[in-house]
């Protein structure tokens, strides 16, 4: 905190930062995968659909770093390392939860949505979930 920030202001920061890493692209695709227990991280790559294999890396540390989840390295060969939601990471999945699922359950309208706009400002629409 600077001499001119008040601890209302510095909080208001602090919460943006976690609001960020919750509507991170791929932090609750993640968070929601690792929901039934403990995945692999190729595990994690077929499950969440489009990420690359550096942006999955860089979300699960940050997912981790922020207690988020945890990483255990098995010392078998050949070594593999495993994901598990903490407390605070399956807390994070309850709070998110109904916006998954309302995510879920709208995506047809949305995607109405999406060509009804597009179409009237004469452009073209790619469906909702395509990739860019």
């Amino acid at each position: 905190m600077n001499a001119r920030q008040s601890p209302a202001d510095t909080e208001v920061c602090d919460v943006r930062e976690v609001l960020d890493l919750v509507a991170d692209k791929w932090s609750l695709y993640v968070v929601s995968n690792l929901s039934d227990g403990p995945r692999r991280f190729n595990e994690l790559k077929r499950a969440v659909q489009g990420v690359s294999q550096r942006m999955l890396t860089v979300t699960l540390r940050r997912l981790e770093r922020d207690g988020i989840l945890t990483r255990t390295v098995h010392e078998v060969m050949p070594p593999h390392v495993t994901y598990r939601l903490t407390p605070l990471g399956t807390s994070l999945l309850h709070a998110a939860a109904p916006l998954i699922a309302w995510s879920s359950d709208h995506l047809a309208e949305i995607a109405s949505a999406r060509a009804e706009h597009d179409r009237s400002q004469g452009l073209e629409s790619p469906t909702v979930g395509a990739r860019s």
